[in-house]
């Protein structure tokens, strides 16, 4: 289980120590791959400054051929286009969803955000279907939060 207090932590000492959004994002993404056994692909994409695509930062799993997503596209896009979080309990359901492993039964997809603006996302798959709860939702949430404060902080 992903212990989000501790990871926030640990993020925040690394932007104390001057580590930028760069190295934030890398320990997120592995930290949070490692955290559960559910967690079967870990990864983050940040949204271009256009607005328009989602470009592959990291991520830790199975490679995928998605290094690039339009905004409204698959389950990533759509939460970029909705302003929302997205949670898909049986992916086999979702008509717009982009499949890079067959495998996959389930995907969490939480915006990096400050206010209206968004930097990008963290996106889950897994290999259970209806794996992830709302409790794993505000962990993430709380990482993204995080994530965010710092490069809000980069754009100034």
């Amino acid at each position: 289980m992903l212990n989000a207090t501790e990871l926030v932590k640990e993020l925040q000492e690394m932007r104390d120590s001057g580590y930028l959004s760069d190295g934030l994002l890398r320990k997120a993404v592995k930290s949070i791959a490692e955290s559960d056994l559910r967690f079967d692909w870990v990864g983050a994409y940040l949204l271009r400054e256009n607005g328009e695509e989602l470009w592959l930062h990291n991520y830790v799993g199975t490679p995928t051929e998605h290094s690039t997503i339009p905004v409204g596209t698959g389950v990533c896009g759509m939460a970029v286009q909705e302003k929302r979080n997205v949670n898909v309990p049986d992916v086999s359901k979702e008509e717009n969803y982009l499949a890079c492993d067959p495998d996959v039964q389930s995907e969490l997809v939480v915006l990096i955000r400050a206010g209206d603006e968004i930097f990008g996302q963290i996106d889950i798959d897994s290999e259970e279907e209806a794996a992830f709860t709302d409790e794993d939702e505000a962990a993430l949430q709380a990482v993204s939060d995080k994530l965010a404060e710092q490069m809000m902080a980069e754009r100034r």
